[in-house]
């Protein structure tokens, strides 16, 4: 008599399926293409229901860069800074020490040394933040918050003392402002600048809305902008894809396992934080020295926290914190150029992102979210078609509204570095 044994079927590991499934919702050339491809046609849909032309003219894609450029600058800023592990709220204070810098020093000599000399005065913000947190080991929203106070007095105290004086005051220098610097210049490529503005004005389906999109990229662009696109394809390329990218990286996610192989950490995040705020001053020079020419007490206007926001909202990259800089920068453009009308038309557009969201989550089981979904695409229907316009106070909110919705929308696939935030000390895994 044989016994047959039978040898029980093994289960496949699940890590590969994992893995080949997280690799499926990763965001390819081809998806961001046709997600982006996609938002053009339903913008396009929507100015042409509404009339509202000015959606994607060229002058309002050229805004929307040249406001998106210092967000997008901040928002890079605490990229550097977290990836390290160190949370850097005092971007808004690093900014505001970088628009001094360059308001002060571009009024006295040229407009290049005062954009230089803002990004000192920004790095000279993040090495103070640099020492609390990391050598000192203070909580970094405490030393975040410190560094914003102290750079907006220390600032109102610099301006009383440099711009009520002298020559300062006869070119219209005072307590609250410095007198106009030189300009930096800007590009437009010729011909091109002309073609696509003159396609953009038959407001064609699509084809105008795309013209008016690459015309506002071609058209008056200032060099620190030029300069930003640059930061941003060099922060992704050296953060992700040399040593010392990797490196600091770990010293984000595990320091104490990035010092067990040689990582000399404290470096690492010094170099991080110092690049944050130089960062950050850039972004304030840029306030000082494109947008207004001259320092402007509180021109900042919070653009540092926008700029977290939008980093946020990019999952710390650079792809996703570009484009959040952009819509955040094409909201604020909206309300600054046209008003309660063309915001008015938005909310139809926030109509169908509702309406198409509520379908995805009923299509996912999740009941609650899609109707609640749906209740608020209704509620915003009745309020396009029940009005004309928007009131100002509403308008002059859009871009805080934007960066509410977003970042609820955004907020359940957020992965931010492990050791963000905390504190380390040198030997202390041993």
């Amino acid at each position: 008599m044989t016994t047959q044994i039978t040898k029980a079927p093994q289960t496949p590991p699940a890590a590969p399926a994992a893995r080949a499934g997280s690799r499926s919702r990763r965001w390819t050339p081809a998806k961001i293409l046709l997600a982006l491809g996609c938002a053009l046609a339903l913008v396009s849909v929507v100015r042409l229901i509404t009339g509202a032309d000015q959606l994607t003219s060229v002058g309002q894609i050229g805004a929307a860069l040249e406001l998106a450029v210092p967000i997008g600058l901040a928002g890079l800023a605490g990229l550097w800074s977290e990836r390290a592990g160190v949370v850097n709220i005092g971007l808004e204070g690093m900014m505001i020490l970088g628009t001094f810098g360059a308001g002060w020093l571009g009024w006295q000599t040229n407009p290049w040394l005062g954009l230089i000399c803002g990004i000192a005065f920004g790095v000279i913000g993040g090495l103070v933040h640099a020492v609390a947190t990391v050598t000192f080991g203070v909580d970094h929203i405490v030393s975040g918050v410190a560094i914003n106070l102290l750079a907006l007095g220390a600032t109102q105290y610099l301006a009383k003392i440099s711009f009520t004086t002298g020559d300062a005051v006869d070119q219209g220098g005072n307590p609250k402002q410095s007198p106009p610097a030189e300009s930096l210049g800007d590009i437009t490529v010729p011909g091109l600048s002309d073609g696509l503005g003159s396609v953009a004005k038959h407001h064609w389906f699509v084809v105008s809305d795309l013209a008016g999109l690459l015309g506002g990229l071609v058209t008056g662009l200032s060099v620190i902008t030029v300069v930003a696109v640059v930061l941003f394809v060099g922060s992704w390329l050296l953060l992700w894809r040399t040593a010392f990218g990797l490196r600091l990286r770990s010293c984000g996610e595990n320091p104490v396992a990035a010092e067990s192989l040689g990582v000399h950490v404290y470096s690492y995040k010094y170099a991080a934080v110092a690049v944050s705020g130089g960062l950050a001053g850039l972004g304030g020079a840029f306030l000082a020295l494109v947008n207004s020419h001259i320092y402007l007490e509180g021109q900042t206007g919070g653009r540092g926290y926008i700029g977290l926001a939008a980093m946020i909202f990019g999952n710390w990259r650079p792809g996703g914190l570009a484009m959040g800089a952009g819509l955040f920068g094409y909201a604020d453009a909206l309300q600054l150029r046209n008003g309660g009308e063309t915001v008015h038309a938005l909310l139809l557009l926030l109509v169908v992102l509702l309406a198409l969201l509520a379908g995805w989550k009923l299509y996912r089981k999740a009941l609650w979210q899609g109707v609640t979904s749906a209740v608020i695409a209704v509620a915003v229907l009745a309020w396009y078609l029940l009005t004309d316009s928007v009131p100002g106070d509403f308008v002059g909110a859009t871009p805080y509204v934007v960066t509410l919705l977003v970042l609820s929308l955004s907020a359940q696939r957020l992965r931010m570095p492990r050791a963000d935030g905390m504190r380390y000390r040198k030997g202390q895994g041993t």
